[in-house]
């Protein structure tokens, strides 16, 4: 195996300061700046020029405007600016993220059922959405889902190898989590396709490895390329897992594309029934509804609120929402738009739909506008944190109509003194009662003692307590047999171990081996610095975020 290439130098670029590599791939490198104004650091990945065909910037400026037409999608990363260095390097800014990344993840562990499934649901609505904006992915994996600080999924590398030309295209496939028809003579791509790679990610998290992945054989491209061809997909083997979950799985990873899922909305619609199944949270579906009006126009004193239609779908709601469709300005070129666009099923409910009948049958869903997500490759972690506000149909009372001869009589009805002395004795008997109700307990039990409030139950309690803190002052010095690296634990417990992985060129995220102790010998690196990436992992099996740590 080949060892990747030597990551080009930064860019410079007016308005933001180089501060670090953050990572290398086959199209890009991906670098961390910090942007003057706002104050902000950023990740700002960088097209090799080398990688591009002719009227690569038109492509690259057509596909920068659809991703961040897509970026507005809670589950999508969000793109900042896009521009050309200098140095002729097209280059995207986006919002950086420091936690590992879903391929980190799952490589220490698997994934609990319930975090798999709502990681799944997300990611599929992120696909859905790119979809209906006429945008293959090609390229879903665990490594391409990064992770916001607000612990959200987010789906990057949209189009990247679509900017480039055909040969190189089928050059950026990834191979373990690829359809087979990826493979062919002439490969060739659909949102099936992205169904696939959506159900080998889910499948990896659950299993910890890619789907046709085999411990203790080889496991090399033409191995993972037959067996994705002409293998079954293997049971996932955890006593957890439903059977319901395994089928979806073998759906979506169906041999022939027109066996699997129509589209990535009905694939997470299937997780969904897994959800309800084991009395989880149901994960919403967030997709866009062209058919709602962008604004609603606000009379007067109407009280009616600006809102875009995004869509929440829940299983059992209809009607279903409509499509989502880019301009000709923002229209991809190449195979990414060669497609039309998927047919919704029902069970979505746009904005702003209220059915007639009894209002209090009926909700609408309205979701706040999306965060801004992170985007630095190699990062973690999700949680299924949806803010909601559910407005429910307003009601109305019809009044009977009055008829002609009720209108006869002008004059005004006679008084009567007798509704008048009832009020007044009911008004009395009332203040007689609160008196009572007040005074009666306070007498029978004496007066009730004040819990006193001391300093120490004023004090706010920390929420994340839990976190698992980064091994500390992470030292590289020569010793016999390599280089010895030193580190500290800042809050020793019982129980802690370690899991370290020697940084090269050609493994930017290395695996990594367990250890017990707070030093190791490694080999050096002849290329002159050595590094390594640490890990505190706790007897629970609670980790911390990955350190690295390099010789001077």
């Amino acid at each position: 195996m080949s060892a990747k290439r030597a990551p080009m130098a930064p860019p410079d670029l007016p308005g933001f300061t180089y501060v670090d590599l953050l990572g290398s791939g086959g199209f890009a490198d991906v670098y961390l700046y910090e942007q003057q104004l706002p104050k902000r650091r950023v990740a700002v990945k960088v097209l090799l020029t080398d990688r591009m065909s002719s009227g690569s910037v038109e492509e690259f400026t057509a596909e920068a405007n659809v991703m961040a037409m897509l970026s507005t999608h809670p589950a999508i990363v969000t793109i900042y600016q896009a521009g050309v260095a200098r140095d002729g390097r097209p280059y995207l800014v986006m919002e950086y993220c420091p936690k590992p990344n879903l391929q980190v993840r799952y490589r220490r562990e698997p994934f609990s059922i319930a975090e798999s499934l709502r990681v799944g649901v997300q990611v599929a609505a992120a696909v859905e959405t790119a979809h209906r904006a006429g945008v293959l992915h090609r390229d879903i994996k665990p490594a391409n889902i990064l992770v916001t600080e607000y612990n959200r999924p987010a789906l990057t590398d949209f189009g990247i190898a679509s900017t480039t030309s055909a040969a190189a295209e089928s050059a950026g496939l990834s191979i373990p989590w690829s359809p087979p028809e990826s493979f062919a003579d002439v490969p060739r791509s659909d949102p099936r396709s992205d169904v696939y790679a959506l159900g080998a990610t889910v499948y990896t998290l659950l299993a910890g490895h890619s789907p046709f992945e085999v411990a203790g054989q080889r496991n090399n491209a033409a191995e993972l390329i037959h067996r994705i061809e002409t293998m079954p997909l293997p049971a996932l083997g955890r006593a957890d897992v439903p059977a319901s979950l395994q089928r979806a799985l073998e759906r979506a990873m169906a041999k022939p594309s027109a066996d699997r899922y129509e589209s990535a909305l009905a694939f997470a619609r299937a997780l969904q029934t897994v959800q309800i199944e084991l009395s989880h949270s149901v994960t919403a579906i967030d997709i866009l509804d062209d058919h709602i009006p962008e604004d609603v126009e606000q009379d007067e004193d109407d009280g009616l609120t600006r809102v875009r239609g995004v869509v929440s779908i829940n299983p059992e709601t209809t009607p279903a929402a409509g499509l989502t469709r880019p301009s000709a300005a923002t229209a991809p070129s190449g195979r990414a738009a060669a497609f039309a666009p998927t047919t919704p099923q029902p069970a979505t409910v746009p904005t702003g739909y209220a059915p007639a009948g009894d209002p209090a049958e009926f909700e609408t869903v309205l979701r706040n506008s999306p965060t801004a997500h992170a985007t630095a490759p190699g990062v973690m972690g999700t949680t299924d944190a949806v803010d909601q506000t559910v407005i429910r149909a307003p009601g109305f009372i019809a009044e009977a109509p009055v008829t002609p001869a009720e209108q006869v009589d002008a004059g005004p009805p006679p008084r009567r003194r007798t509704g008048l002395w009832i009020g007044i004795g009911a008004a009395v008997f009332v203040v007689i009662a609160v008196i009572v109700g007040v005074s009666l307990p306070g007498m029978l039990a004496g007066t009730p003692q004040q819990t006193p409030v001391t300093e120490e139950s004023s004090k706010p309690q920390d929420p994340i307590s839990a976190i698992v803190p980064e091994p500390e002052d992470i030292v590289g010095t020569p010793a016999e047999g390599g280089i010895r690296f030193t580190w500290t634990n800042p809050d020793p417990q019982e129980g802690d171990r370690y899991l370290y992985g020697v940084v090269t060129l050609a493994d930017q995220e290395p695996d990594l081996q367990p250890i017990t102790e707070t030093e190791i010998v490694v080999p050096a690196d002849p290329g002159g610095q050595t590094c390594i990436d640490l890990v505190l992992v706790r007897s629970q099996g609670q980790s911390s975020d990955t350190v690295r740590g390099c010789t001077p």
